[in-house]
């Protein structure tokens, strides 16, 4: 099987003699929105790119309003804090994730709480999130959720569309605000996919986007907050542009704030790609098939929507037999100059987390024992 995969992915990507995981496409009006933007001298975070690139994003998801900032792991650092995350507090999220969810946790001085995933989507668990709480949790006489067990307020809850992968957030929600948490979804790698023909995020307090030069689209580095909530937006405006209060001249600040904000170069970047988005959607989705159907000849199978899902499929994902078989299958095709790699290691195997609370994390250890990203570029 192994050389069977080297080969039909040199066939899909015409026999390059490097094949990359997820590399950016610049087929548009990159350089020349670039070049209107140095001509302006405007490049850093004022200008008018920026808010065009905000609207952009605003008017596709369908949610009210966006902040574009720096990049995704400011993005949640900020979101957590807009939902009231405090110093010694609980955070649930996933520990199949990349570490930039637990980091910003951390920025917080917050705990990170690991719930388990399923394995059909790669993302929180509805009935392991139901069972953390039943068992663990209770509401108070000042309306707050706190862990019975450890004695912290229990203060957001943070769970990842995984890979492009929607996550049940509706479902998450409704179990969120029966404890009277905040949902707060990580949507980094999740630019256009769907669920019931809503854009993931629509369903939560707060959603985030990244940029980052692997994304769907890129701003070189780059993240977005939406919210459909006027007040959080406008504080994570104030806040993301170090609080300052606006005036001709003065500098004047009335809080800490961050020097969070998009630089207006990256904005620019990123409406040249946002152009391009249904083409790469597309793209991504007939590549997809292709690796759906080479999978059912083989016996391999791949991680695919849901029911009333609608992927991005920003990273494909296969499973295989064991932790042996995946090993092996890595070794292979990296060596014959294929990229392909295994899940992020789960967050509870990381020195710096290995300590956290966390729920019974079968399904998140038996994924990352099999999973395997293999190359996604749009072709």
């Amino acid at each position: 099987m192994f050389d069977e995969f080297v080969n039909f992915v040199r066939k899909l990507y015409k026999n390059l003699s490097s094949i990359p995981l997820h590399e950016p496409s610049f087929t548009g009006n990159e350089k020349k929105y670039l070049s209107d933007v140095i001509d302006s001298t405007y490049v850093s975070s004022v200008g008018e790119k920026i808010t065009d690139f905000e609207n952009l994003i605003s008017k596709y998801t369908g949610i009210e309003y966006a902040v574009a900032v720096v990049n995704c792991t400011s993005a949640l650092h900020l979101s957590l804090l807009l939902s009231d995350v405090k110093e010694g507090s609980e955070v649930l999220t996933q520990s199949l994730n990349f570490i930039a969810g637990c980091n910003a946790i951390s920025y917080c001085n917050a705990l990170p709480v690991f719930i388990d995933i399923d394995k059909d989507s790669l993302s929180m668990s509805v009935n392991s999130l139901k069972l953390f709480f039943e068992e663990n949790c209770e509401i108070r006489d000042d309306g707050a959720c706190w862990n019975k067990k450890s004695g912290n307020k229990v203060s957001a809850c943070l769970p990842m569309n995984t890979y492009g992968f929607p996550s049940d957030a509706k479902s998450l929600n409704k179990i969120c605000k029966n404890y009277n948490v905040p949902l707060i979804e990580d949507s980094a790698e999740s630019l256009g996919s769907f669920v019931n023909k809503k854009h993931v995020g629509s369903e939560s307090l707060i959603s985030t986007l990244s940029f980052n030069g692997n994304k769907i689209i890129t701003t070189g580095g780059g993240g977005m907050i939406l919210t459909n909530n006027k007040k959080l937006y406008k504080k994570a405006k104030h806040i993301s542009t170090t609080s300052k209060i606006s005036h001709k001249w003065h500098f004047n600040h009335n809080q800490i704030g961050y020097n969070y904000r998009m630089p207006n170069l990256n904005a620019a970047l990123g409406i040249a790609q946002f152009e391009k988005l249904e083409e790469f959607l597309n793209k991504k989705r007939t590549l997809a098939m292709e690796y759906h159907d080479w999978g059912e000849r083989y016996g391999v199978e791949f991680i695919k929507d849901k029911k009333n899902n609608f992927s991005n499929y920003w990273l494909n994902c296969m499973l295989l037999e064991d932790i042996s078989e995946r090993d092996k299958f890595l070794k292979f095709t990296n060596d014959n100059k294929i990229m392909t790699r295994p899940s992020w290691m789960p967050m509870h195997k990381i020195s710096m987390y290995k300590n956290c609370l966390h729920s019974d994390l079968s399904n998140t250890n038996w994924i990352h024992d099999r999973l395997i990203n293999v190359p996604s570029s749009p072709i």
